[in-house]
């Protein structure tokens, strides 16, 4: 029998290439291997979106960026959070066995904080407590992370813990599922790309939207002028010509150390291999688009099918807990 897995991404923006070479790909594979389920986590959002007016829009826009990379509804779940409401119960339950404490010391609490100091709400805190709720509703073994994530998901497992010695066994401790996930530069140079950045290329750019894009991005900050040697291993481009050139990665080096081809003519080359890259899903992108019917059947279908395994478990939680 398979195991399960459990991911999920929140409709803060439209998915990005960071996303796609970091998450999305990974999520199309596993599905050969595991019962994955995958889940649009709008409530997540609520923490630091504010603005709620296009979130619609951007679940929309997920699950399209999903389905043109390969993710198939006759493989996975495919669905929204917020559909299944037993995940708000399940946190509810699950705060009152967590200590405020092990909350305070999670360091995206502290980062996130710093970030938005006029809205530190409760759900921020208690994010980790919703971020376990989703993956243990479903009884997931696997959750796919990098290594930089191990200590978010140990929070996950100490809740477990603590829930099974409280109650008795009734959860399986979530395993990490290790995965590469290469951390992308933004095109800004300053960070990782990000969809709240403004620094990233979407999934769903046109070639035209990917060239310019590309060509306003931030290079080697040593490069002054066309015929200066440059230094591709601090170039933010180069680094990118790493998931999308790769053939040529090395003669790309060469020539950019010896000035033989400036950043202008770099940025016209990646730019030409991320649409090369990218053609096939955002053709059939294109063509989902057409259909806007498909994604809510598809979430309509996941929801039903995750309803049916979260209904089950909070029964069990319930009747652990003396609630019934």
């Amino acid at each position: 029998m398979k195991k399960r897995v459990f991911s999920g991404a929140r409709p803060t923006a439209r998915q990005h290439l960071g996303n796609y070479l970091g998450a999305i790909q990974n999520y199309v594979a596993l599905q050969e291997e595991y019962d994955c389920i995958y889940c649009v986590v709008d409530i997540h959002a609520l923490t630091t979106m504010q603005d709620t007016s296009k979130l619609q829009q951007y679940i929309h826009d997920i699950v399209l960026d999903w389905l043109a990379a390969g993710m198939d509804p006759q493989k996975s779940i495919i669905f929204v959070q917020s559909h299944v409401p037993e995940v708000m119960e399940l946190h509810t339950l699950l705060s009152m066995v967590t200590p405020l404490g092990w909350l305070m010391r999670v360091p995206t609490f502290k980062e996130k904080a710093k970030l938005q100091p006029d809205n530190v709400n409760y759900g921020l805190v208690g994010y980790p407590v919703l971020q376990t709720a989703d993956i243990i509703l479903y009884k997931a073994e696997a959750v796919p992370i990098g290594e930089d994530q191990l200590p978010h998901l140990e929070i996950a497992r100490e809740i477990v813990r603590r829930f099974n010695n409280q109650f008795g066994e009734t959860f399986p401790e979530p395993q990490a599922k290790l995965t590469y996930f290469p951390r992308i530069v933004g095109l800004d140079g300053t960070d990782k790309m990000g969809k709240s950045s403004n620094n990233a290329i979407e999934i769903a750019n046109t070639p035209e939207e990917t060239l310019e894009r590309v060509m306003a991005a931030v290079t080697d900050p040593a490069r002054r002028y066309r015929n200066d040697p440059g230094h591709p291993e601090i170039c933010n481009i180069y680094s990118l010509h790493n998931y999308f050139s790769s053939s040529e990665v090395d003669d790309i080096a060469r020539q950019c150390r010896s000035a033989e081809i400036g950043c202008v003519d770099c940025k016209k080359l990646l730019a030409e291999h991320i649409n090369t890259t990218m053609q096939p899903v955002r053709e059939r992108r294109i063509a989902l688009a057409e259909k806007p019917q498909y994604v809510t059947d598809v979430l309509l279908d996941g929801v039903k099918r995750a309803s049916v395994i979260a209904r089950e478990t909070m029964l069990e939680v319930r009747q652990k807990m003396g609630l019934v």
